[in-house]
């Protein structure tokens, strides 16, 4: 029997949400957890979030789920936009991490990325990037993570769209 793979994810939350948004469906958190540990054999899946203090719920139902959550400290412009980038923090404990874990499944489109992706890559510690949507991701990304490492969310709808409970 096969031992299976000690591999981390790591989740740019806003990328992920909004890419899969623009797809025209809402992601299942608890489902793509799952779909992760199955498919990738990920192990500890850490998402790098915004803090919102209004959004107390979502933060308790994706740690139940199986997300390991890191906070970003997020700021409010004066048109009410919150903004809180976790690109520094999502490379950082990526590289806290790297003893820990066999394989890394990077999972956004964002080409801020590539820099982490190359090294990993070059390293043997890439499992793969996990775009949300291939029509919208960055160039940078593909050329720095190879065809060969390279998955897309556009065909995982029917598995890991949210449904909403008709109870």
């Amino acid at each position: 029997m096969r031992k299976p793979l000690k591999n981390y994810a790591f989740i740019d939350s806003q990328n992920v949400n909004l890419g899969v948004k623009d797809l025209g469906w809402k992601l299942d958190w608890g489902k793509f957890r799952t779909y992760l540990r199955e498919k990738y054999g990920v192990e500890t899946a850490y998402m790098f979030i915004g803090y919102v203090e209004e959004n107390q719920d979502l933060y308790l139902s994706l740690q139940k789920s199986g997300f390991v959550l890191v906070f970003k400290e997020t700021l409010k412009s004066k048109d009410g936009h919150i903004k809180g980038n976790c690109d520094a923090e999502l490379v950082l404990q990526t590289m806290i991490d790297y003893e820990k874990y066999e394989k890394a499944v990077i999972v956004s489109g964002d080409g801020d990325f590539a820099c982490l992706v190359r090294h990993l890559r070059r390293q043997g510690k890439l499992q793969k990037v996990l775009v949300p949507n291939i029509k919208k991701y960055s160039a940078l990304l593909k050329k720095a993570a190879a065809e060969e490492f390279l998955d897309s969310m556009n065909c995982l709808q029917s598995k890991l769209s949210y449904m909403k409970s008709t109870q």
